[in-house]
């Protein structure tokens, strides 16, 4: 059973992935805490391996994404050429930080940027300023890191902050959104080999069946097979529905993880 629930949640965080341009990890990393507390894993390592699992996941999904994006000339490969090294560095950084500090109080900080996020990008009129000169390659650089580190702590593909930062400096939505989808792979690719390595030692003395470090392989598969099959369908409607309509469902989207977020760190 428990690999039906693994299933399920890949099929969800794919549509979530081709639609918005997000990797699945904010549907992911609740999902994956229920299932392992469900089924016994300790609750001392769970958020550390639903974060590194689903970083994982998210490489699969950003491939699948990225590519049905590509497709449709969706992604701005000179934007992410400049900002994918910051995101490298951020991640690795953000998986080493994520093993030292209670998460709570940085969840509630994400939480409330989220919402905030998404009610700019809710209120913001649609004839804004697009295609305007972009920041400098460095500075877009330095948004790469910040976005990877917050990323690789909450185990989401940055898609919650790369779509505001892309559609901030003035790309079109369905741009924001396909550039975004191949952001997710370095933050995945970094975030989950950093949450191997440093979890390795922490899970080592546990008898938990198929953990490397903090990845648990079983979900690792179940999850990506689904969610690649699923990404491609929400990346096709994302290229169909109008660009207003997909700001507004990305801001609901925004706010509603924003506040899960916020309840999970006060409760």
């Amino acid at each position: 059973m428990m690999y039906v629930w693994f299933m399920a949640a890949g099929i969800v965080a794919g549509l979530c992935a081709g639609l918005f341009g997000v990797g699945g990890g904010l549907i992911i990393v609740p999902a994956l805490v229920w299932i392992f507390l469900a089924y016994g894993m300790p609750s001392e390592i769970v958020p550390h391996v639903a974060v590194g699992t689903a970083l994982a996941t998210i490489i699969i999904t950003s491939i699948s994404s990225l590519s049905a994006h590509h497709k449709k000339g969706g992604v701005r490969w000179d934007i992410f050429k400049n900002i994918a090294k910051g995101l490298v560095l951020g991640s690795l950084f953000g998986a080493w930080v994520a093993t030292l500090i209670k998460g709570d109080y940085l969840q509630g900080i994400i939480g409330v940027f989220a919402i905030a996020m998404s009610l700019k990008m809710f209120m913001k009129k649609a004839n804004q300023v697009q295609n305007r000169p972009l920041p400098k390659d460095y500075e877009q650089g330095m948004a790469g890191v910040i976005i990877g580190a917050m990323s690789a702590v909450f185990g989401i593909g940055g898609g919650s902050l790369t779509v505001p930062y892309l559609t901030h400096v003035g790309l079109p939505i369905k741009q924001a959104v396909g550039t975004s989808s191949a952001c997710g792979l370095p933050i995945a690719l970094a975030g989950a080999i950093g949450f191997m390595w440093f979890g390795h030692s922490a899970v080592e003395n546990m008898n938990v069946a198929g953990l490397v470090g903090f990845v648990h392989l079983p979900a690792f598969v179940m999850v990506s097979v689904m969610s690649f099959m699923t990404a491609k369908v929400g990346a096709k409607f994302a290229h169909k529905l109008p660009a207003t309509t997909l700001k507004k469902a990305f801001a609901c989207l925004l706010f509603f993880v924003g506040c899960q977020l916020i309840y999970g760190a006060v409760a």
